[in-house]
């Protein structure tokens, strides 16, 4: 109850100061194609129910008909303005709607799309226990997963074996550990990790060892090693291909 009031409080006072942002952010987008400045999109959210997210277009239009789903720094479906509205993650705020009404949180897994989470293992599913978020221990700790993607020939895949069973991990300690003041120390690492990824990682790290987290966990949480492939929780193998999981 007191995450959700925080969560109503803080959305309405957080669209209301960065309406000024938000406005010329919509203007700027629609000025360069004429398109709609919003990218709304199915999402799955709590119990497995799927919702209307809202972002502010970051790609060309009509980008998600291609079916890749994750995406790149390099991907040629971005726009120009649309890497730097990324870069400062401003495509987020308008994500603040959608906590308002209660489909999202302020802090939580992010929401992925309804073909990704047909895929989660069964302990996986637990993600789907809590409402998904703006921001949480993985959005912090993967801030660069358009670079880890960008020279990647099939980003899908990559994802699929490099980001999504760290993502998982981290989310699943989330919603075991999760309290008012983890939401609240995790706004702050997300908005520290705008201006210094290096202090965010760390700062990330000590709150993991404080959780009690594994320590391979706070190891990825510094981002010093290289990623390697790994099976996402409950899975007794790699994930070599989406067709190969749906299977």
């Amino acid at each position: 109850m007191f995450i959700r009031v925080f969560d109503v409080v803080s959305s309405a006072l957080g669209l209301v100061a960065t309406s000024p942002v938000l406005v010329g952010c919509m203007v700027l987008i629609w000025r360069q194609d004429g398109y709609s400045p919003f990218y709304v999109a199915d999402r799955t959210g709590r119990d497995g129910r799927v919702f209307r997210m809202v972002k502010l277009r970051s790609m060309i239009k009509g980008a998600d008909r291609t079916g890749v789903d994750s995406t790149g720094a390099r991907d040629p479906r971005i726009t120009p303005l649309g890497h730097a509205i990324r870069r400062y993650k401003l495509d987020e705020l308008p994500q603040l709607w959608n906590v308002l009404k209660g489909d999202m949180s302020l802090v939580g897994p992010r929401p992925n799309v309804p073909r990704e989470t047909d895929l989660y293992t069964a302990a996986e599913r637990h993600l789907l226990d809590v409402r998904p978020g703006i921001t949480d221990i993985a959005s912090i700790v993967f801030a660069d997963e358009g670079d880890i993607l960008k020279d990647q020939p099939d980003p899908d895949l990559a994802y699929n074996q490099l980001i999504r069973p760290w993502k998982s991990r981290l989310g699943l300690l989330y919603v075991e550990r999760r309290s008012l003041r983890l939401n609240a120390e995790l706004i702050v690492l997300t908005v520290i990790g705008i201006v210094s990824r290096r202090r965010a990682l760390a700062g990330v790290a000590r709150l993991l060892r404080r959780l009690g987290a594994p320590d391979d966990l706070c190891r990825v949480a510094l981002r010093v090693d290289p990623l390697r492939p790994s099976p996402p929780p409950g899975a007794d193998s790699i994930v070599v291909s989406r067709q190969a999981a749906a299977q």
